[in-house]
């Protein structure tokens, strides 16, 4: 079994930046892929970002259309951990943003079922 521990959430203005971190243990060596996911309130989790953790596609990064050219996601593989950082934050980027772990294939990548362990979430607000 995984765990997934995000942190660096909090309140941002407006155009500004986060960096988000999200620290793996457990049974790490059978995951493929970790990324990154947001909820607004009344709204459905929405992908933003994963990379590839093993196989032949080892760091190769996947972005949602929404935040491209914004977001970057990074890895360390020494220590398990994962980073989201994003630019240009509005209001609309406030949710929970939750940090993902699994084996998603191709069609899978970036949708929830692609996923099978998930973190708990730190709160992002973007506001003045």
């Amino acid at each position: 079994q995984v765990q997934l521990k995000e942190s660096g959430g909090g309140l941002v203005q407006p155009g500004g930046s986060l960096r988000l971190s999200c620290a793996a243990s457990g049974s790490t060596s059978g995951i493929h892929a970790m990324g990154w996911f947001r909820q607004a309130p009344g709204k459905e989790r929405e992908f933003l970002a994963t990379i590839r953790w093993s196989g032949g596609s080892y760091g190769n990064t996947y972005y949602a259309d929404s935040v491209k050219g914004r977001a970057s996601i990074s890895r360390d593989r020494a220590t398990g951990t994962i980073y989201l950082q994003m630019s240009n934050l509005s209001p609309d980027d406030t949710a929970v943003y939750y940090c993902a772990a699994g084996r998603p294939i191709t069609s899978t990548m970036r949708t929830t079922g692609g996923y099978t362990s998930w973190g708990q979430g730190t709160q992002v607000t973007v506001s003045s």
